[in-house]
């Protein structure tokens, strides 16, 4: 398993939400100073009802999403196909997510797999618990907050290598997708709290998907 592989899951959780009308909770599209300089795209749905369901499930456009190859892209996907993390979906003819699987992956296994390395105290984007999907919810007064390093961050904080290094370009087309990766970082760097409160975040976030 790779990083991108998550990443890849994420973005199609996200896009099924998209595609069953759900929207995000107010506090996980805040637009505070984080998203000054970032595209607005990144606090609305990337789905539409009147666009081609197929469209935004083919391997070019989750490609253009994520920002990883078409190549990479396929050969994440048989990779989840093959272990059991995602499948075809009857109906639709499209990838679908074993959320349950994912969930179970994520509460377990995702903090040895891909384990969160700190760095020096530097700008960028806010995540885990410093995130606006759980901005207010734990954090403590003097606390450094966790942040992705770059150079288009407000915040100042402790730097977190990201899960993959595209995320920066999938985050900006999807508010929902950031608060999934802000919430698998409070688990893979939090405290037995943080790691609880992000994963019923999270499972509520992958019963919409059902």
């Amino acid at each position: 398993m790779k990083s991108q592989d998550i990443l890849l899951l994420l973005k199609i959780i996200s896009l099924h939400s998209d595609l069953m009308g759900k929207k995000l909770d107010a506090h996980i599209i805040e637009n505070d100073d984080e998203w000054a300089d970032w595209d607005e795209k990144g606090l609305t749905p990337t789905y539409t009802e009147q666009d081609h369901i197929e469209s935004h499930f083919s391997v070019r456009s989750l490609a253009e999403y994520t920002g990883v190859s078409k190549s990479q892209i396929s050969l994440s996907l048989n990779r989840m196909y093959d272990v059991g993390l995602a499948k075809t979906d009857r109906k639709l003819q499209i990838p679908k997510v074993n959320t349950k699987a994912l969930l179970e992956f994520i509460t377990y296994g995702i903090k040895y797999v891909f384990p969160a390395k700190e760095g020096e105290v530097t700008r960028g984007i806010a995540t885990s618990i410093a995130a606006p999907v759980l901005k207010g919810k734990l954090m403590s007064s003097g606390q450094i907050p966790p942040i992705w390093p770059n150079s288009k961050g407000h915040t100042k904080g402790m730097s977190i290598e990201p899960l993959h290094p595209n995320i920066f370009q999938a985050v900006q087309q999807d508010g929902r997708l950031y608060a999934m990766l802000a919430l698998i970082d409070a688990i893979r760097i939090g405290n037995s709290r943080e790691r609880n409160l992000a994963l019923d975040m999270l499972e509520t976030i992958f019963k919409g998907v059902k």
